[in-house]
């Protein structure tokens, strides 16, 4: 890895994983630590100053966990939701890129807490990365599922009009349609609990 360090800048190349179509795909990575924000671009010679980035993500609250399934990836869980899941060429590197942006997230974390009204609690975060992951996973079933209804349609012949085939077609729709809904569902529940905490926070500064 290449990993290009300055005063309160690191950059370098990553693989990014996009979808299930396309897989992992190389991407030029640039943190911006004054600004604490985590911009990536096709490539290192598409980064000139005033270019736009393809992405970027704010890490102040991002929660930076290394992978279980290998010594190389790692994922980048954002306040807002978002989820970056990364590749470094190996477990030295990834662990320079943990390292650097746990310590630009903590940092603009502190940063927002002292200037401004505080984050949402640990748990809260917690939740958010939780439902930032299943929404990129419901995403790649959905992409899947629309790859499989492609693959049956254009076999043609017996195998469009194949009962079996058939059958999995419209289980895979609906196993997905199920779980946007459990989705909604806890989205809803999400919503209604913090709505539910403000109000009996309102009724306890009135009492007081």
């Amino acid at each position: 890895m290449d990993l290009h360090l300055k005063p309160r800048h690191f950059s370098g190349q990553l693989y990014k994983y996009t979808n299930v179509m396309k897989g992992w795909q190389y991407r030029y990575f640039m943190v911006d630590a004054n600004a604490g924000v985590l911009h990536y671009y096709l490539c290192e010679g598409e980064k000139p100053d005033g270019n736009i980035p393809r992405g970027s993500v704010h890490l102040a609250g991002a929660v930076i966990c290394p992978s279980d399934e290998d010594s190389k990836t790692f994922t980048v869980n954002c306040a807002s939701g978002d989820m970056l899941k990364l590749r470094a060429q190996d477990a030295r590197a990834r662990q320079e890129w943990v390292n650097g942006l746990r310590a630009v997230a903590e940092s603009h974390t502190k940063a927002i807490s002292v200037h401004s009204p505080p984050l949402p609690p640990r748990e809260h975060l917690a939740v958010l990365d939780a439902m930032g992951s299943v929404r990129t996973q419901l995403q790649q079933t959905e992409q899947a599922d629309a790859a499989l209804c492609r693959a049956i349609e254009s076999s043609g012949g017996k195998c469009f009009t194949d009962p079996n085939l058939l059958l999995l077609k419209a289980t895979s729709a609906a196993s997905l349609h199920c779980l946007f809904q459990c989705l909604n569902i806890l989205q809803r529940n999400q919503q209604q609990g913090r709505t539910g905490k403000k109000l009996f926070g309102f009724m306890v500064s009135k009492r007081k």
